[in-house]
């Protein structure tokens, strides 16, 4: 094997490449300026094929892994850093993860559909086995015994009596070892070597509960986020966007800003900016350039009406993708026909920082500095924006304010760089607030229909649930293309609109089903504050809000208690498990509507229940809810939700993910909702779009997790955010007996209802 020896140790090789080092990281400017500093001599060129883009041992006996996804807060890293371990049979505090850098790592997709363990992880298992073989196969050679007669331990292999490290084999060395790679971009990219990984009987360190690495920094402030980036010559953007959605600029008055130093406009194509070398300067030129808009048609309907547009705007796509018997005879043929609609609101991702990034557009090349979920796929874009080779496009992941599916962090790095490549200097371009908030990518709205027929024996014969909506994919699940960015459009990428929505993900089995959905065209097609995306779990908390209180109604109808109905119903036997565990846990108190109602006083309370599935993770939730009948506020108490996601790598990190996804999903279920007029979003800041706060969060958080060792890990990451609407929405009804059908369940809404 050829190793070329590396004087430098873990800590300076990492930090000379620009590396984000998740344990502990270097100061967040010298990873700026040296981000454009060369990997030493001898590193073969990152690809999947290559074993050095994968792990690396230091001279010090540490282990590097590079890990193509990021983290949002979830403590992907270190189960990452956990499955390393493992298979490398070393400490897991000897284990650094770089995430997130272009420059660093193949491009496994960033983050997206909970793949962070589920597909991100094969790769560096595989990876880490294959090194272990490789090591070993060297310990044999100078220890001058079979392979098979060594043992390793905490970095050490020993036999016939003698011992060698891992760092006397390779510390500071490359493998130059070639690995089969899938051929596969993205989240499904795998290699794999001659070495088999572990059985799970082997694990040692996959199923502790070993703590998050960010929780100090970020409690404390002492972690560096992407808005912390400076580079040497750095100016500072601000992009306009005009008041009337559809309005582009006709004329500009320069002069208009001349008194702000230094200060510049930016224009190309429909987009407009300005630079300065201060940031205040930049915002305050913005704020005063004179510009000239073109008169946009008042192109949004009314937001009262935006239910009635879904259901009368022409259907774009229609998809049916199940359809089990005759379901039109057995409709015909029904004793009694159960029905019911349910609206679900444009929402934004409303993160807590408004999105930044940094851009250094030189002449044949760019690096990016971005908070984006999916930082590869933004080097991708910039390359096209910029008219460079991909490869020429070195994207750094650094910590953003916020994430969870297409958000705007994406087209801050797009705007940055038009800026940064007109100006040649780089470019660092934050948003304000009511920027976050009204031109964030949005959440679809949505409407749905749920049909049963029933029999005179009270049985199911035929069950229809169609949803109708804008996209969930108006704009792409990442930042490749400038189609899907504000920039882009504005200067001049045509748009890139794809259609799709979603079924619900459940196992029953009625004797005739159908389920499909339609999409409908965007409300503008280039460059609009109501353009939709992924947001957590895409179009899954509208969808199960909607069929998981339908399947509630017809256990109302037919008199069934909520949970025998579902087990009644469902075929697949891990769901029932689920099922069953929740309830248990949660002592379900079985009975028809009402059974688990109580009342004192104002208060009303009750509980629901919920289940869905995601992509092999089972979740189940029992909700208790109390409801004050004066003023219509809901306080959804208590969950316990039942969790099933194949082998558990990290129990405490999988029950404080479950818990992130119960708080996001409440608040998106009792408050968010996107207000807009016949211009523009007018929901602009925390007061016109609240979310939940501190005082109205669940008084508690249980977990039923179901662990299954001989089964892959499945995403943990959003699969729990899809019920909890619906079981709030059926807690409810069960503490007031008035179905809620329209969300956000304010309460104004309620008292409403209640009235």
């Amino acid at each position: 094997m050829n190793a070329i020896n590396l004087s430098l140790s873990r800590r300076q090789l990492l930090q000379s490449t620009g590396a984000l080092i998740v344990t502990t990281a270097a100061p967040v400017e010298a990873l700026a300026q040296l981000a454009g500093s060369a990997v030493p001599a001898g590193k073969p060129p990152l690809h999947p094929t290559e074993l050095d883009s994968w792990v690396a041992v230091g001279a010090d006996g540490n282990v590097t892994a590079f890990f193509g996804k990021m983290d949002m807060g979830q403590g992907v890293d270190v189960a990452i850093g956990q499955i390393v371990a493992d298979e490398l049979d070393v400490p897991y505090g000897r284990v650094t993860v770089v995430m997130g850098d272009s420059g660093l790592t193949c491009n496994q997709g960033g983050a997206s559909g909970s793949t962070g363990i589920q597909t991100g992880a094969n790769a560096l298992r595989n990876a880490s086995a294959e090194a272990r073989r490789l090591l070993l196969e060297q310990a044999a050679q100078r220890l001058g015994v079979p392979a098979e007669q060594c043992q390793v331990a905490d970095g050490v292999i020993t036999g016939g009596g003698k011992r060698v490290t891992y760092a006397e084999l390779i510390g500071g060395k490359y493998f130059q070892h070639k690995l089969e790679w899938n051929n596969q971009w993205g989240n499904p990219l795998n290699v794999t070597g001659k070495a088999k990984p572990k059985s799970p009987d082997q694990y040692k360190v996959v199923g502790q509960s070993i703590p998050r690495n960010d929780v100090a920094g970020k409690v404390y402030g002492t972690d560096d986020f992407v808005t912390d980036i400076s580079v040497p010559g750095m100016l500072h953007g601000r992009v306009i966007r005009p008041e009337t959605a559809g309005a582009v600029p006709v004329s500009v008055d320069e002069s208009s800003i001349r008194e702000f130093k230094g200060a510049r406009v930016v224009r190309k194509g429909d987009f407009i900016g300005v630079v300065a070398e201060k940031e205040w300067d930049a915002i305050q030129a913005a704020e005063k350039l004179k510009i000239t808009w073109s008169n946009a048609p008042s192109i949004f309907p009314d937001q009262p009406s935006i239910y009635d547009h879904i259901r009368k705007a022409p259907v774009a796509r229609h998809t049916v993708e199940a359809n089990v018997g005759d379901v039109d005879a057995a409709f015909a043929g029904g004793a009694r026909i159960v029905e019911a609609e349910y609206e679900w609101p444009f929402q934004s991702h409303a993160c807590m920082g408004p999105a930044c990034a940094v851009v250094d557009a030189r002449p044949g090349e760019a690096t990016v500095w971005t908070g984006s979920q999916k930082p590869h796929f933004v080097g991708q874009g910039v390359a096209k924006i910029l008219d460079l080779p991909a490869d020429k496009v070195r994207a750094i992941w650094i910590m953003g304010p916020g994430s969870y599916g297409r958000n705007d962090s994406g087209d801050a790095a797009h705007d940055a760089a038009v800026m940064s490549q007109a100006v040649g200097r780089p470019v660092r371009v934050q948003g304000a607030r009511h920027e976050g908030h009204g031109w964030d990518p949005k959440g679809p709205a949505s409407v749905h229909r749920g049909r049963a027929a029933i029999d005179a024996q009270g049985n199911v014969v035929a069950y229809e649930f169609m949803s109708k909506g804008f996209s969930r994919i108006d704009m792409a699940t990442n930042e490749s293309n400038p189609s899907d960015t504000l920039a882009g459009m504005l200067v001049g990428f045509p748009n890139a609109t794809q259609h799709g929505f979603g079924v619900p993900a459940e196992s029953y089995a009625f004797a005739t089903k159908r389920t499909g959905w339609e999409t409908i065209a965007p409300l503008l097609t280039k460059a609009s504050p109501l353009r939709t995306g992924h947001l957590r779990d895409p179009v899954g908390p509208q969808i199960h809000f909607a069929s998981e209180s339908f399947i509630d109604e017809i256990a109302t109808a037919v008199g069934a208690d909520p949970v025998e109905f579902r087990l009644r119903h469902v075929k697949d036997p891990r769901d029932i498990e689920v099922i069953k565990a929740t309830a248990e846990k949660a002592a379900w108190k079985a009975g028809p509507a009402g059974t688990r109602r109580t009342a004192s006083g104002d208060t009303l309370a009750g509980r629901g229940f919920a289940y869905s599935t995601r992509n092999g993770t089972v979740v189940a939730v029992v909700c208790d809810v109390e409801v004050n009948r004066r003023t219509g506020a809901v306080w959804a108490r208590r969950f316990v939700v039942g969790h099933d996601c194949g082998i558990i790598v990290n129990p405490a990190a999988l029950r404080l993910c479950i818990e992130g996804n119960v708080v996001q999903a409440v608040s998106r279920a009792l408050w968010e909702e996107v207000t807009f007029d016949n211009k523009s979003v007018t929901s602009n800041d925390w007061l016109s779009y609240p979310i939940l706060d501190m005082t109205e969060a669940p008084e508690s958080v249980e977990c039923v997790l179901i662990n299954r060792p001989a089964m892959n890990p499945r995403g943990a990451g959003e699969p729990s955010t899809r019920p909890m609407a619906g079981a709030v929405a059926n807690a409810i009804f069960e503490a007031t007996g008035v179905r809620i059908r329209r969300a956000p369940f304010t309460p104004d809404r309620v008292k409403a209802a209640l009235a």
